[in-house]
């Protein structure tokens, strides 16, 4: 693992890509692969394993619709470079799923019919799974109170907590009223 390649290329003017090999566990299966040292997470899981739940909306990080879980946080899958990340567990939406059994946020979207066109959603919901651990763990936010976050207590996540941690995440329906109702649900269960 780790060796890089170059790729020969008999074009004048063409540069090879470098080649190097990487080991991801992706939704609990691990993977193998040789890829192009510029290859995004998103393009690994989109273009080489056929795990297209994370979309490309912007490719400039500024949206979220690529939001996945690297090692347990989010992250934007467009800016993060896959061989950066060799031997990382990612989860992506396929993966929040207990087998048939949805993820608590997923019931939540659901009954809270917080989506439209859908396709932010499958960040939107990796986002808030982040974010739902976050506010476990006691991280704070520009928004949370100084007294209201601490390593020993979780964050109250009224609706202005929800929409500030989740402010990396757009939504060009703006289905926004029936997301945060969503997972303020997902986060009481």
């Amino acid at each position: 693992m780790g060796k890089s390649a170059t790729v020969p290329d008999d074009r004048p003017g063409i540069e090879a890509p470098v080649l190097a090999d990487v080991r991801l566990s992706i939704n609990g299966t691990e993977h193998e692969l040789t890829i192009d040292t510029r290859t995004s997470l998103l393009d690994l899981l989109r273009e080489h394993l056929d795990l297209t739940g994370a979309k490309k909306g912007c490719d400039h990080g500024q949206c979220g619709a690529c939001t996945i879980l690297i090692d347990g946080r989010r992250a934007n899958g467009c800016l993060a470079l896959a061989v950066a990340h060799d031997g990382a567990e990612i989860v992506t939406v396929e993966g929040l799923a207990d087998g048939d059994e949805l993820h608590a946020l997923q019931s939540a979207f659901i009954e809270h019919d917080a989506f439209q066109c859908g396709y932010c959603t499958p960040g939107q919901l990796c986002s808030a799974a982040g974010m739902l651990t976050e506010a476990r763990a006691g991280w704070p936010s520009a928004v949370t109170p100084a007294n209201g976050a601490s390593s020993d207590r979780a964050v109250e996540l009224t609706d202005e907590e929800i929409r500030e941690r989740m402010n990396g995440n757009l939504c060009r329906c703006g289905a926004y009223a029936n997301i945060v109702p969503a997972i303020a649900d997902a986060a009481g269960r």
